[in-house]
């Protein structure tokens, strides 16, 4: 477990609300120089704390539909065949997240596709191979979601009561971009921070197009934020998943009232 202060506290919690802001501006906010934040950064990257900084991608505006599978492995699944189950869905070029859990479920995938027969066809090759190894599964549809500040990150410090950060909803109207544009994501997906300059190297494009396609994506809704994934572990901290099933649907909108309010909930769906 590492100690951080409050200042490397607080400098995470700017990160997760926006990487690409420059370690001047984030140094304004947190009371420190520029060349202390960015020192600051650096040890938490190699420390391990700082994993990546990633991208936040509304795929509902780019007219993907999104699917969670929840699988039980079979009790006599051996270590092998389940080795090769999570790899068959990491190698899935429409996998987003591929989890093992501990809890009710072994295992948690969330895919993304724009045409549900899409989905079929990958869900029944799946069946069709590994069927004999999965105890029980259900797939759900994501249809919203919210993620939240970080404020847990900032102890007793004084937070604004709206801790949203950003929600999510399938329908709606899809925007339509271009092969730069899914360039360009896909770039910020694996480094938020990637300097404008080298992002417009790699694409062959000037500056100033990237920047302006980069206000476009955020304009457009398609970029909800520019964001930070932190290892939790190493300070101590445990993330836990709660899947809550309703018994009286009617007081739904109570039950997500009450946890929005918890300071250490980052994302409700």
């Amino acid at each position: 477990m590492y100690k951080l202060d409050v200042k490397d506290r607080k400098i995470l919690y700017e990160l997760d609300i926006n990487c690409r802001q420059s370690n001047a501006q984030i140094g304004k906010k947190v009371g420190l120089g520029r060349d202390v934040v960015a020192y600051r950064i650096k040890r938490m990257q190699d420390e391990g704390i700082i994993k990546a900084f990633w991208t936040a991608i509304d795929t509902f505006r780019l007219g993907y539909n999104v699917y969670r599978i929840y699988i039980n492995f079979d009790y006599l699944i051996t270590p092998d065949i389940k080795k090769e189950i999570i790899q068959h869905f990491c190698e899935y070029k429409n996998a987003w997240a591929v989890l093992t859990v501990k809890g009710p479920v072994d295992f948690d995938a969330v895919i993304w596709v724009k045409d549900i027969y899409e989905f079929y066809r990958f869900w029944d090759k799946t069946l069709d191979k590994y069927d004999e190894y999965l105890a029980k599964y259900f797939v759900s549809i994501y249809i919203q979601a919210s993620d939240y500040k970080k404020s847990y990150l900032l102890f007793n410090e004084p937070v604004n009561s709206n801790r949203l950060l950003y929600s999510i909803r399938a329908g709606g109207k899809s925007v339509q971009i271009d092969e730069i544009d899914y360039k360009i994501l896909d770039e910020l997906a694996i480094n938020a921070r990637l300097p404008l300059v080298e992002l417009a190297e790699k694409l062959g494009c000037s500056s100033q197009s990237i920047n302006y396609r980069i206000k476009n994506l955020i304009k457009n809704g398609i970029i909800r934020a520019f964001r930070v994934h932190i290892d939790y572990s190493k300070l101590g901290l445990q993330n836990f998943a709660v899947d809550l099933y309703l018994r009286r649907y009617k007081e739904k909108k109570a039950i997500i009232d009450y946890i929005q309010h918890n300071p250490h909930l980052f994302c409700l769906n």
